[in-house]
């Protein structure tokens, strides 16, 4: 198999609220809640870098799509990493998402391994890191 991520689905408990936080909050590319003539079809989809792309989909429509059962959400299960150019960067984002709706849950700092990093929850408990890491260079 070669390694190719090009969706990631985000269950959400109230698709249009997490669609604002993401759309109008954070300022994400999206063209709106499309499939909403499907029963368990409504979803929305945002373009991130170049073959990427987030999902927002109703919690319960994905457990129904996936056949399994439908279980409380948990933010340790998962982490999306958004990596900047640098601390003053992490810093804005930060702010961006908090003003949006995020709940901080650790700001940005100094880390161990040399960057500068913070995490914040969107409405639903999705767990997102802004990192800045003196080790990477960033495409534009």
């Amino acid at each position: 198999m070669k390694p190719r991520i090009t969706v990631i689905t985000l269950g959400v408990d109230d698709l249009e609220k997490a669609f604002i936080f993401y759309k109008d909050g954070l300022g994400f590319p999206t063209k709106g809640i499309i499939g909403n003539e499907f029963e368990h079809g409504a979803v929305a989809f945002f373009d991130l870098q170049a073959g990427l792309k987030l999902a927002l989909w109703n919690r319960k429509d994905l457990a129904y799509e996936a056949k399994v059962p439908l279980s409380q959400a948990s933010s340790t299960e998962l982490t999306i990493g958004h990596n900047v150019g640098s601390k003053e960067e992490a810093d804005q984002v930060m702010t961006l998402a908090q003003k949006a709706g995020a709940t901080i849950v650790d700001p940005a700092h100094d880390t161990y391994w040399g960057g500068y990093s913070g995490h914040f929850m969107d409405p639903d408990g999705h767990l997102w890191e802004v990192a800045w890491n003196p080790e990477w260079e960033l495409e534009n």
